[in-house]
């Protein structure tokens, strides 16, 4: 919220895209969200561009080596794959 414009205003949150939208009420806030989100699929398909997924389930973290050993040395104790190691223990960790 912008007091000094006395406007709300929101940006889609998690793709590289900048998508913005403002409004002077919640309900228009609402209205140009879903208008803006229109516009931005509106654009991609106008050139082509697959629009961004906020999250695709893929995940790239950069582990010190002692800790990458250790992590691969407890997947392999559990007979699963590194991969699925860490989402487990962030599963577990995220839900605490």
């Amino acid at each position: 919220f912008d007091e000094q414009d006395v406007i709300f205003h929101g940006k889609i949150e998690f793709i590289r895209a900048l998508v913005t939208y403002e409004a002077t009420n919640g309900a228009g806030l609402k209205k140009a969200f879903h208008a803006a989100v229109d516009d931005y699929l509106k654009t991609c398909k106008q050139h082509s561009i697959e629009p961004e997924t906020p999250f695709k389930g893929s995940l790239n973290a950069r582990l010190d080596s002692d800790l990458h050993r250790r992590v691969a040395i407890a997947a392999t104790q559990h007979h699963i794959s590194i991969n699925k190691y860490i989402a487990e223990q962030l599963d577990r960790v995220v839900d605490e």
